[in-house]
C-alpha cells in the first residue's frame, strides 16, 4: 500500500498553514501591531502569534480556508478551538508570569482564497472574538 500520495498532500497543507500565519503576521506588522511571539506551544493547545496593540496583548489564531463553500475560515472557529486558545493563553500568562491586570484579547486572522497571489485571497481580521 502506497501511502506517499497522503505525506505529500499533508506537507503541502502544513506549507499552506505556514504561509497563511507569514500573511497573518506581516499584515499585523503593516497595521502597526509590535511581534511579541510566534507558535507558542502548550499541551494545553497553541497560539499562532503573539503581539501587543498598543499595551494590549493580543493572542492571535490563524484561520485558512481555500473556498467558502462550508463556511469558510471564519466559520473553522469552533467552541472547542477557543476553549484550547483561552487554555494556551492562560499558559502563555502563567509562563510569563504576567497578573490578571494585563489586558488581553483574542483576535482572528481569516484568510480565503489562493495564496499564491495577493489578489487572489482575502483577508479578515477579526478583533476581540471571546473574553479573555
Amino acid at each position: 500500500m502506497d501511502f506517499t500520495g497522503k505525506r505529500n498532500q499533508q506537507m503541502d497543507i502544513s506549507a499552506l498553514g505556514i504561509q497563511a500565519e507569514q500573511i497573518a503576521y506581516n499584515y499585523l506588522l503593516l497595521k502597526g501591531l509590535t511581534p511579541v511571539e510566534r507558535n507558542f506551544r502548550t499541551r494545553r493547545g497553541e497560539i499562532d502569534i503573539i503581539m501587543l496593540d498598543g499595551k494590549q496583548l493580543v493572542f492571535i489564531e490563524v484561520r485558512y480556508r481555500q473556498s467558502t463553500v462550508f463556511g469558510g475560515a471564519e466559520g473553522s472557529v469552533t467552541i472547542k478551538k477557543c476553549q484550547r486558545l483561552k487554555a494556551a493563553a492562560s499558559a502563555y500568562m502563567q509562563t510569563h508570569r504576567l497578573t490578571n491586570n494585563t489586558s488581553a484579547r483574542f483576535d482572528v486572522i481569516a484568510l480565503t482564497g489562493d495564496l499564491s497571489r495577493r489578489e487572489l485571497y482575502s483577508v479578515n481580521w477579526l478583533e476581540n472574538i471571546l473574553v479573555a
